[in-house]
Order: C-alpha cells, then sequence, then structure tokens
C-alpha cells in the first residue's frame, strides 16, 4: 500500500511519483518504475544556433593617455638629454633616463640604489653628483611644463 504525502510517496508497492510535466501543474501523475526513469533522464539540452555564435566583437575603444603616460611639453634641458623630443610621456623620459644609466655605467658599484651622475645627467638632476634612484621621479618634475 503506498501512502501519499504531498509530492512524496512510499515505495512499499512499486509505484512511484513521476514529476513529469503533465497538463496540469498541480497533479502529480502515478507511473511504473521503469516509465518514470525513462522520463526523469530527459534533460533540456541547449543549441547554440548560427545566429548567436556569429555575433561580431565588438572592437575595444582606444583611450587617450593620461596621467603619467599622457605625452607633455618638456623643458630645454630635459630635450637635449632626450635627443630633441619636445613631447615626452613621463614612463618614457624614465625609461631612457634608465637606459643612458645603465649603458654608462653609473650606478654605484657598493650601492646599486646610488647613480653617480655624469655632465648629461647632471643637467636634468639640477647639478647633484650623486642622486638615490627613488629621487629621479621628483628631480624630472620640475622638465615637465604644464
Amino acid at each position: 500500500m503506498a501512502v501519499s504525502l504531498g509530492l512524496f510517496s512510499v515505495f512499499s508497492t512499486g509505484v512511484t511519483a513521476s514529476f513529469a510535466k503533465s497538463d496540469s501543474f498541480s497533479s502529480v501523475r502515478l507511473a511504473s518504475p521503469l516509465a518514470a526513469h525513462h522520463v526523469n533522464n530527459l534533460r533540456t539540452v541547449r543549441t547554440v544556433t548560427f545566429a548567436t555564435a556569429s555575433k561580431p566583437v565588438a572592437e575595444p575603444k582606444k583611450r587617450e593617455p593620461r596621467g603619467i603616460m599622457k605625452p607633455r611639453r618638456v623643458s630645454p634641458e630635459m630635450q637635449a638629454f632626450l635627443g630633441g623630443m619636445s613631447e615626452v610621456p613621463r614612463t618614457q623620459a624614465l625609461k631612457l633616463i634608465w637606459a643612458h644609466i645603465k649603458a654608462n655605467d653609473l650606478q654605484d658599484p657598493q650601492n646599486k640604489k646610488v647613480i653617480i651622475c655624469d655632465e648629461k645627467l647632471k643637467t636634468i638632476f639640477g647639478g647633484k653628483e650623486r642622486v638615490g634612484f627613488l629621487e629621479i621621479a621628483g628631480l624630472i618634475s620640475p622638465h615637465f611644463l604644464k
């Protein structure tokens, strides 16, 4: 004998409740165990159609450079150091300064954090003989004109 408690039933007689879609939403259809097994194994499969698969991908918008990436006018001293460039981003200027430091081996051998300035670097670093690498960004700031 099967005792039904809402949507659940006790399986003492082999009769099971099937949750397959029927005509009304409130009714629960009783079926044999084999029929319920086959109906419960049906799954909804989502297919990708050609229209959804071939949507064109929007090109990312190119943003104008901002902040330290934006090219700025530079002082005549910085122009001479950079080889005549009148506008340059701060990032590019720092790259060129570090390339000059590395190419001419201007780091102190005992303390690599200290740069020994040559004549070219003295013009942009305010005439200092030795500069700490953390000072470089502050020393080049006056060379970027507003």
